[in-house]
């Protein structure tokens, strides 16, 4: 199995929340064990409640961690008694309630980590005479059938949800829908608006939006600031902050002082620009979930990934250094925005009668069948993990200290990229014939 991947830049905008059993999972998940899995439950640490406004939509999902097992017959326990005098729950036709608590069905629980939409939507009204402040808690339980045992449960008391009466304005992103099949080098325009949903008057807000590196602001606007993000350790992107004074009453809805153009460069392939809104004037936005928005642009685009080992000669007793080489050749870049996974494995097999005297950080020592070994030297394979983004004309070099035990002529190890999820390949790479290399050590003069 995989586990989730939990980076951070899964979501670039302010504001974001996180998702208790998600998070949990990615943190806690099994990297490789057969005979283990767990249940989760994935429900919103808090939301605001409009005082006397519509209902707000409180979605609680299932998962599990390993994709060895079926897992089935999901039982989710809500309970909303701590909501008394706070809150009303209208419940859902896959939840029976009884008296404050409900007990909800899942007929199949996904495992984590895919796009799944959560199986329980409950809508949660304020209660009639509740004041701004007031709160309320509903806690979660659940149980499934399937995993190594025949029956898993979620942790006991680690899921709830706060809820708070509030008063406010409730700001709404609404356009971005998806870009397919972009030509690089072209623009596209892209609707975008905010609408008050609210009871109250926005006084003024602020619209962020982060564009990843293929993508470019062909529009700016004079209430904008503009700048470019980005290290050795954070992939390249292009942040727009706007700050507009203007009232947004409730019902009201703004669109830019001009259509949003994006730009997609030369090299761009999977691309995202995300967007984010808030009210101004420190008030609270009564429902953050739908203040943020992320444009998917996918260019038909390649990136050539390639790799190469060396050669390398010494007498026994003697220490050489073998260097592997990534290259990637473009015309794209790549960057796993939302997973965080490296681009790719750097796979190396050592060759016969040497032994690993040093090894770079990134590369993690193994068996030679690919299991886990403890020590940082004389392992017999080593598998080095790329960035999870590398640029158009990226070139990465890992370098080995190799002791030459015995003199071998023409000893050989395989140099292999590789996708970090076993069985796929990389779709984008249009020549897959350079992603294997080898390291020779004592090659044979040619005749």
């Amino acid at each position: 199995m995989r586990p989730v991947s939990v980076h951070p830049l899964v979501r670039f905008g302010a504001g974001a929340f996180a998702t208790a059993g998600i998070l949990l999972a990615g943190l806690a998940a099994p990297a490789s064990a057969a005979e283990s899995d767990q249940l989760w439950i994935a429900a919103p640490y808090e939301k605001n409640l409009q005082a006397g406004g519509a209902a707000t939509p409180v979605e609680v999902g299932l998962y599990h961690d390993n994709d060895n097992f079926t897992v089935t017959d999901g039982r989710l326990t809500v309970d909303v008694s701590g909501l008394a005098g706070v809150a009303e729950v209208s419940w859902p036709e896959n939840c029976a309630p009884s008296g404050t608590s409900a007990l909800c069905s899942v007929a199949e629980v996904p495992v984590t980590g895919g796009d799944h939409t959560p199986q329980v939507r409950l809508e949660v009204r304020a209660a009639d005479g509740a004041e701004a402040g007031a709160r309320g808690r509903i806690t979660y339980a659940a149980s499934a059938t399937g995993g190594p045992d025949g029956t898993l449960e979620a942790p006991l008391d680690s899921f709830d949800t706060t809820l708070t009466v509030s008063s406010g304005p409730d700001l709404v992103l609404d356009g971005l829908d998806a870009i397919e099949g972009a030509t690089p080098g072209t623009v596209h325009t892209v609707p975008l608006s905010v609408t008050n949903a609210g009871a109250e008057p926005a006084q003024g807000f602020t619209l962020g939006m982060m564009a990843s590196h293929g993508l470019g602001y062909e529009s700016r606007y004079d209430a904008c600031t503009y700048t470019r993000t980005g290290d050795d350790e954070y992939a390249p992107m292009s942040r727009a902050e706007c700050a507009f004074d203007r009232v947004l009453r409730p019902g009201e809805t703004f669109t830019l002082p001009e259509p949003l153009r994006i730009a997609v460069a030369e090299h761009a392939l999977r691309e995202r620009l995300d967007v984010d809104v808030r009210p101004g004037g420190g008030a609270t936005d009564i429902d953050e979930g739908n203040n943020y928005r992320i444009l998917a642009v996918d260019a038909v685009n390649t990136a050539d990934f390639a790799v190469r080992g060396s050669k390398v000669s010494g007498a026994a007793g003697e220490t050489v250094k073998a260097a592997l080489t990534f290259r990637n050749k473009g015309p794209a870049w790549i960057g796993n925005l939302g997973s965080g996974d490296a681009v790719a494995l750097v796979d190396f097999t050592v060759p016969e009668g040497v032994t690993v005297t040093r090894a770079p950080a990134a590369c993690d020592p193994r068996t030679l069948d690919g299991g886990y070994r403890p020590g940082r030297t004389g392992a017999p394979r080593y598998v080095c993990e790329m960035p999870y983004w590398v640029l158009e004309d990226a070139v990465r070099t890992f370098r080995f200290d190799l002791r030459v035990d015995t003199v071998v002529p023409d000893a050989k190890g395989l140099v292999a990229l590789r996708p970090v999820i076993a069985g796929t390949s990389f779709p984008h790479d249009p020549k897959p014939g350079n992603d294997k290399g080898w390291v020779t050590v004592n090659p044979t003069p040619a005749a």
